[in-house]
């Protein structure tokens, strides 16, 4: 193993010591994975999706299995932000001290902004990370992800009200991913992270009916790797700010390729509920895999697929 190997990345001016972040929605508030390893291992961590107010979600089932990847439709089940604020952040606090994104959801352009005022007030949060790929109840039920008018509205208001660096995760079910892009580095965003999961569904052949309560679901896992690597690749050459890569990450060799497509550090969602130790096992192949490939220091290899 390279033991001099360098694996810090820096995100709007902080420092992570590997770019290795459990995915929102994937890690919960990370309690029960805590109680299989440290933590603080990890290079940041983002916390479940969060609303305004408390939601139970969809109903049952919203999940279903699929080569290759996993169907969900959760539906952002949570507890809301006066709840995440005074409960989980401070239990978080007992086992977990590293870099933490808040991931923010709104179905309105008012429960956004005040859900990025009410983050302020957590010194815990380093970074909001705003899932745009919710729908606008007053915009028609339209993804505010899907039109870059409507992204670039949502970054300029939460930009204008939040005091910590915003970063939009973007969703992949879009004709132009660089459009998006665009749109909210202009408006003001600090990063972006892509690629939210991609829209799919599956049919009961005994019932002949979906599978899902809500007949379609969020596809992640291994199967969309290869299209969030090209939605990396192209936002990062179409933007100056810093790209978050996620989409089928599963091993170190992925994170490499991430970094070399543009982002700077990368998310793992759907391989944490495959295999509980997913994100620790890819930061201690990640020295390896450098020196197979002669990589001494992850920063050099950010965005070199481009040069």
């Amino acid at each position: 193993m390279v033991t001099q190997a360098e694996l810090s990345v820096s995100l709007s001016g902080i420092t992570l010591k590997n770019p290795v972040i459990p995915a929102s929605g994937c890690f919960g508030y990370g309690a029960e994975f805590a109680e299989l390893y440290d933590l603080n291992m990890l290079g940041a961590f983002s916390f479940k999706g969060t609303t305004l107010a408390p939601r139970y979600g969809n109903p049952l089932p919203r999940i279903a299995e699929t080569p290759g990847g996993l169907l969900n439709a959760v539906g952002l089940q949570n507890p809301g932000i006066e709840a995440v604020l005074a409960r989980e952040l401070p239990r978080l606090a007992q086992y977990y001290s590293g870099p933490l994104l808040a991931n923010i959801s709104g179905f309105s352009l008012e429960e956004y902004v005040r859900c990025c005022e009410r983050a302020n007030e957590s010194d815990q949060i380093s970074i909001v990370e705003l899932n745009i790929s919710c729908p606008n109840v007053h915009g028609g039920g339209l993804a505010f992800g899907a039109d870059a008018a409507c992204a670039a509205k949502v970054t300029a208001a939460c930009k204008k009200t939040s005091k910590k660096p915003l970063y939009i995760k973007l969703s992949p079910n879009v004709t132009d991913i660089t459009e998006i892009a665009r749109a909210c580095e202009a408006a003001g965003a600090d990063g972006l992270s892509l690629i939210n999961t991609l829209l799919g569904m599956r049919i009961d052949l005994m019932r002949r009916k979906p599978i899902l309560a809500n007949a379609m679901g969020g596809l992640s896992g291994p199967a969309v790797f290869p299209v969030a690597l090209r939605m990396v690749w192209q936002t990062a050459g179409a933007v100056k700010i810093p790209v978050i890569g996620m989409g089928g990450i599963s091993c170190a060799r992925d994170v490499l390729e991430m970094l070399l497509a543009g982002a700077t550090a990368v998310q793992v969602g759907a391989a944490n509920l495959v295999n509980p130790y997913a994100c620790k096992e890819i930061i201690e192949e990640l020295p390896t895999e450098m020196e197979r490939y002669g990589i001494s220091s992850l920063r050099e290899i950010i965005g070199a697929a481009h040069r």
